[in-house]
Order: structure tokens, then C-alpha cells, then sequence
């Protein structure tokens, strides 16, 4: 009908969710989001805040975008996912498209001052912001393309267990980590697509890395402002921070004091108790530290 659908549904680690919920109350839709079992409270809250149902599931994230699925050709309710598998591609589309503004703003404001990004570290869950994010500055810079690195965590690697493979697979670790929203076993075949052609790299951080990351970004290590950055948006920051410190990764990325490097920082403090802990203020005190 092309109508707003009556029940939407999806699967997510927190953030997808969360703004699923708050589109489905904009245009009067309900929300059924299915969270698996570790993903926190808090975040669990705070997709409640804007009215949908939120069932947790006793799988892990791949298992909870299964029973999104059943549960929508059951009821016949329309899935809104960041993923796309086999039959369903249009709406992961549409997300990724979403995904694009965010580097058109930064490349846009980079070449106003005359620089181009030698390196981008994309964070990956599914993969569809990094493929989303490589499409997007591929159109606008056309050729003398920078290096794309693909970074997860330890735990959730399928992106690089498919890169040596060549073919989708699913990661071959239990998923448990505490970059919530990485934790995803198996690739999108949409982000698949760009993935598997436009990479030059795919890396693995460990847990311990990240907490560092946050504190340093909080305390104004690499800007002159302090940035505010959740426990998945500084899978970048520490592939980079990684790959910098490691001879052999270096001189196969061709890292050197002119490389200009391209991140981005993908959520702030969506579980604020967490971050709060990790950092040792909470975002407020953080934010209010570079007035």
C-alpha cells in the first residue's frame, strides 16, 4: 500500500533499535525490538522510552534477527533491519543510505580545507555503516581512493573470517564483547557486496584497548575538544591506535607521518552507567569539561 506499516520489528544490540522505536512513534506505528541477552538494562530503558516492546531473547544477536523475521512472516508485521540477508534487501538499503550522510559531511568538510583521508578505520558489526560509509567517499573523491580497514572485536570477526574465506561466514567467536553494538556473528549480504571488493584491511582489537580509547577521546588526547564516545564508536580509534604501533602493520598499510586518518565516532554514551564506570565521569562532566 506504501503506507506507514500498523507494527514494525526489529532485532538490534541497542542503537538500531532505539531509533527504530523513535520512528515508529513519529509516524504512529507500534515497535516490537528484539534484544538478546546481553545486551544491558540500560539500553533495553531506553528503547522502551518511546513506547515499543522490547522482548530479550535467549540467543545471541544473529538468533534475535531470526526470531525478528518469524515473528513478522507470523504476524505479518515489517521488519526495519540494518541487515539484510537472503529476500530482503530494500529496507537495509534505505538504512545504509542513512548511514551516507555522515561521510559526505566529513569528506565535504575536508576538502574545503584541502585535505584527503589516506586511511578510514571503519568499525563493523554487520558491516553496513563501513560499506555504507566506503560507498559514499568513493562517489565523492572518485580516485586516489584512501586504504578502508575493517576493525572488529576479537569475539565477533565476520567480516575478516569472510574476507579469508571469500565467501560470507559466520564469526567463529561467542560474540561477548564489550562493544555491544558489534556483536554480530554474520555479515550483510548487501554490505557483503562492498566489503569484500573495497577493503585493504581487516583487523581484530582487543577488549582491553577500548576503555583506554574512551578515556583518552574524554580527556582531549587527540582534540582540542573532549569527545564523549561509546564502547563501539572507538573500534576505529583502536584499529588505528593498533595498526600505528606495529611495525609489519605499517608498512602493509603504508602508515607514516603523513597519513592523514578518517574515523568516526558511531554513538556516544548510550549506556551512561557504563560509561560513566569506564571513564570515571559521566558524559555531562565529560561535555561540560571542554567549556
Amino acid at each position: 500500500s506504501g503506507g506507514v506499516p500498523q507494527t514494525v520489528v526489529c532485532a538490534t544490540d541497542g542503537n538500531h533499535g532505539r531509533s527504530v522505536a523513535w520512528g515508529a512513534r513519529m509516524f504512529g506505528a507500534s515497535a516490537v525490538i528484539l534484544i538478546h541477552r546481553t545486551v544491558s538494562e540500560a539500553r533495553k530503558r531506553a528503547i522502551e522510552q518511546f513506547g515499543a516492546k522490547v522482548i530479550r531473547v535467549e540467543g545471541n544477536y544473529d538468533d534475535s534477527v531470526r526470531d525478528a523475521k518469524r515473528l513478522a512472516d507470523e504476524f505479518g508485521w515489517t521488519v526495519v533491519s540494518d541487515t539484510s540477508y537472503e529476500g530482503y534487501e530494500d529496507i537495509p538499503r534505505q538504512v545504509m543510505l542513512g548511514y551516507t550522510l555522515m561521510a559526505y559531511e566529513a569528506v565535504s568538510e575536508m576538502t574545503q580545507a584541502g585535505l584527503r583521508p589516506s586511511h578510514v578505520f571503519l568499525q563493523c558489526g554487520v558491516g553496513g555503516m563501513a560499506a555504507a560509509v566506503i560507498a559514499q567517499i568513493a562517489e565523492q573523491l572518485a580516485s586516489d581512493l584512501p586504504r578502508f580497514v575493517a576493525v572488529e572485536p576479537e569475539n565477533a570477526d565476520c567480516v575478516m573470517a569472510s574476507l579469508r574465506e571469500g565467501t560470507p561466514i559466520p564469526a567463529a567467536g561467542d560474540l561477548d564483547t564489550v562493544m555491544a553494538g558489534l556483536s554480530c556473528g554474520e555479515v550483510s549480504i548487501l554490505a557483503w557486496r562492498v566489503l569484500a571488493t573495497a577493503l585493504s584491511a581487516a583487523m581484530t582489537v582487543p577488549e582491553t584497548l577500548v576503555p583506554e580509547a574512551m578515556r583518552r577521546l574524554a580527556d582531549r588526547a587527540w582534540a582540542a575538544t573532549p569527545v564523549v564516545a561509546g564502547e563501539s564508536a572507538v573500534a576505529g580509534v583502536c584499529g588505528a591506535i593498533i595498526a600505528a604501533r606495529d611495525t609489519d602493520m605499517r608498512a602493509a598499510l603504508d602508515l607514516n607521518p603523513d597519513s592523514r586518518i578518517l574515523v568516526f565516532g558511531t554513538e556516544g554514551a548510550t549506556d551512561p552507567a557504563f560509561y560513566a564506570q569506564t571513564v570515571g565521569r559521566t558524559a555531562a562532566e565529560v561535555s561540560l569539561s571542554g567549556d
